[in-house]
């Protein structure tokens, strides 16, 4: 009669602490020398994430007339035709607004302007005097010179910026072909990889599906709702500096598509600026109906079709969402704008596990 009980007729021979140590530090080689083999192409495969998470209910869509793979295809060159093709006409544009924005900083004689308006103004006087009372001597030009400095480091950061994507164009199209390879195979098979992802993770199942769901909807959040009205707003700023003959549309719409990401200030960065130059100019009229433009596109967006866009599903604090895309910005760059968030989504997701399920074991232990 056989010793074996009916679990390791089952499971297998138990095995003992030293091979589950030795299997548990050959599994983190090998996953440590998998994120290296994945380091170069870790910003492709999140953006592929991102854009597939956005397009997939248009697949599914395309999946109840055709084969999933033709559906793929479809998809894969709709997202050539809305996203690969504008950025290639947009890099010669913003190289060339990019460096008129430099000149303007170093040339323009706006500045004098604002000097002139300023120091005749009868408020900046009072103003001067009420910071001298404190032993501060306060100078218009301080502001010309911040405005100047600004505007010349911002061109030629963006001038250099873009001349090197146009310089890298073939590195740039391979590299985007890539992000669409991967969301092809996206499309097809993302419910099992995050089944896969889900057995394979040491966590509960509940959880691991918690954390992907926080991550689906940060994603559909910055795509659909910060990128479309981003884009929105981009493109309706670009058109009315266009139409008033404002230097650089094209530059300073993406530069306010951006902007649309930051909660709090926006495209105010720009608008606000831009309305006080006009208003300095002479034209107070036409500098009020840029501020109104201002209030009008932002206030719409942010509580009407944002909320429509996303609904209530991420709910951070503004506080929040301004910092994580700062510090994105600070540490990954332009992709900050999409690492700090999902970064903050996880740490906050992590955050409601512990409290739910592991604080109150800590605390007894």
């Amino acid at each position: 009669m056989s010793n074996t009980s009916p679990a390791n007729d089952l499971n297998g021979p138990t095995q003992s602490p030293m091979q589950i140590k030795y299997f548990v530090l050959v599994f983190f080689v090998s996953i440590f020398f998998l994120g290296k083999v994945l380091y170069p192409f870790w910003s492709i495969l999140v953006l592929s994430f991102l854009l597939t998470n956005l397009f997939r209910p248009i697949h599914l869509f395309f999946c109840k007339v055709m084969h999933q793979n033709l559906a793929s295809v479809l998809t894969c060159l709709l997202i050539v035709a809305i996203v690969f093709i504008p950025i290639i006409f947009f890099i010669g544009s913003l190289a060339n607004e990019a460096l008129s924005l430099y000149n303007w900083g170093r040339d323009s004689q706006v500045g004098l302007k604002v000097v002139s308006f300023l120091q005749d103004s009868e408020y900046m006087m009072k103003f001067q005097d009420y910071m001298a009372d404190f032993g501060f001597n306060f100078k218009p030009q301080l502001i010309i010179d911040f405005v100047s400095y600004v505007a010349k480091k911002g061109g030629l950061m963006l001038y250099n910026q873009a001349s090197a994507w146009a310089a890298n164009i073939m590195q740039f199209v391979f590299l985007f072909f890539m992000m669409i390879l991967v969301i092809f195979f996206l499309l097809i098979d993302l419910p099992k990889l995050v089944e896969y992802l889900v057995r394979l993770s040491p966590l509960p199942d509940d959880e691991d599906r918690l954390l992907v769901s926080k991550f689906e909807e940060i994603a559909n959040a910055i795509l659909k709702g910060n990128g479309i009205c981003g884009l929105v707003q981009g493109i309706l700023g670009g058109v009315l500096f266009s139409i008033l003959g404002l230097n650089s549309p094209i530059l300073w719409g993406c530069i306010m598509a951006i902007l649309a990401f930051l909660p709090i200030f926006g495209i105010g960065l720009v608008l606000i600026p831009a309305a006080l130059v006009i208003a300095i100019n002479g034209s107070i009229g036409l500098g009020i109906f840029v501020f109104i433009f201002y209030l009008v596109l932002s206030l719409s967006m942010e509580y009407l079709v944002k909320p429509k866009l996303v609904g209530s599903q991420v709910k951070m604090h503004t506080l929040l969402v301004f910092l994580s895309i700062i510090g994105g910005l600070s540490v990954y760059g332009i992709l900050g704008i999409i690492y700090g968030p999902l970064i903050i989504t996880a740490f906050l997701t992590l955050s409601d596990i512990y409290l739910k399920k592991y604080d109150s074991y800590i605390q007894q232990t």
